[in-house]
């Protein structure tokens, strides 16, 4: 069910996270949300932080907002994120976290690399008992973030397998039984989520790409194809209230490229369509253009979001250069199903806070060059309004 691009042409976003501002020092930890309300210095900080981070998108002209990942914590490469499940749902055990496995990837870095410090961060609660949704209280996180706004705020999490590879299991006989009893939980919190009145809920990096692209296969049974099944599990029913994204990149911890080179969408396409999903994001200006044309033919139907901002670097992309990269995406999807974002979130141990607004004004400023050449309306980007500037002219 569309409701958060309903009746938008065109509309500007970004993936999810922005950088933290340096005075939010409070941690949830593994508080839940309702109990960390209660504490005034975690409610203050946190509602200021939601404050700036919607504020700073309605600056920049965004039509569909998040909440920043204000929820989760300020750690090593925004391990947070992955680790935010196994705080709080139940199944885990919660007073002895132990140091994940590596990942169905397989991916190590040397001593040395920076991402190392990012694989020694990933400390999880392993499962001893059967998983339930616990308290995520995803529908209350929800709720902080849109009371602040009257434009849609999209709610994203991280999908099961992402958690099922790290973590350490003493419960379930297979990694597929554990990945599809995350789901099954998940599914359960975003029922919940979506009938609080989520306008947007977006399911974070399917390892559907990452199987496919990279010709990984973990066993018999973990392959590309389950991943179509987990997601089509964890997202099954909320079409019917509301409006669903597959959100896929190629990685960003502290804002860094995970591979190199960087792997090809195209073995991945067709199970990408099978996603039960109304919108699919690609990886576009980090990863180039070439496959805009395959991912059009490919994904005839859903919309499709287009990376206009890279997430790894600080250089701020010039309204022209996103203006040229709408135009391409247009020779291959159509306006009324092209949606213009950022590749990935911008946050997570990534960058300042000036660079991740003024990558967010030139999404915008670009949007609406393109959006003025097919005749229409265009976004108030108030951050760039000259009228405010306090250079003096003349």
């Amino acid at each position: 069910m569309l409701k958060g691009t309903a009746g938008k042409l065109l509309p500007a976003t970004v993936i999810g996270s922005l950088p933290r501002p340096r005075w939010y020092t409070e941690n949830l930890g593994t508080r839940s949300f309702l109990d960390a309300m209660v504490d005034i210095e975690f409610r203050d900080q946190y509602v200021d932080a939601l404050t700036v981070f919607i504020h700073q998108q309605e600056l920049a002209g965004l039509d569909i907002v998040t909440d920043g990942d204000a929820r989760f914590d300020h750690d090593v490469g925004g391990q947070s994120w992955t680790r935010y499940p196994t705080q709080h749902m139940s199944g885990f055990d919660h007073d002895n976290p132990v140091l994940a496995k590596v990942g169905a990837g397989g991916i190590r870095f040397p001593r040395g690399h920076i991402l190392h410090d990012y694989m020694e961060a990933r400390v999880m609660p392993k499962v001893v008992g059967p998983i339930g949704r616990g308290d995520l209280q995803y529908a209350e996180m929800w709720k902080a973030a849109q009371r602040l706004t009257t434009k849609p705020v999209k709610f994203g999490t991280v999908t099961p397998e992402i958690v099922g590879f790290a973590v350490q299991d003493e419960y379930y006989p297979d990694m597929p039984s554990r990945i599809m009893a995350i789901s099954d939980a998940l599914n359960e919190e975003l029922h919940d989520l979506a009938d609080a009145g989520c306008p947007v809920i977006q399911m974070e990096e399917p390892q559907i790409h990452m199987l496919a692209g990279r010709a990984r296969v973990v066993d018999d049974a973990i392959n590309a194809e389950f991943m179509v099944e987990v997601f089509n599990n964890t997202v099954k029913g909320l079409r019917d209230k509301t409006e669903v994204w597959c959100h896929t990149c190629w990685g960003n911890p502290s804002a860094q490229r995970m591979f190199d080179p960087i792997p090809s969408y195209l073995p991945g396409l067709e199970l990408l369509n099978e996603v039960d999903a109304d919108l699919i994001t690609f990886e576009t200006r980090a990863s180039g253009p070439d496959e805009l044309e395959a991912i059009g033919k490919a994904i005839p139907e859903k919309k499709v979001g287009v990376g206009m901002i890279d997430h790894h670097t600080l250089q701020v992309e010039s309204p022209a250069e996103v203006a040229e990269l709408a135009r391409l995406a247009l020779e291959h999807i159509p306006p009324e199903r092209l949606v213009l974002t950022s590749d990935c979130g911008m946050g997570r141990e990534g960058m300042p806070r000036r660079h991740a607004l003024y990558k967010m004004v030139s999404l915008v400023l670009g949007a609406n060059i393109v959006r003025e050449e097919l005749g229409l309306p265009t976004a108030e980007v108030l951050a760039a309004a000259p009228e405010y500037s306090l250079i003096r002219t003349g």
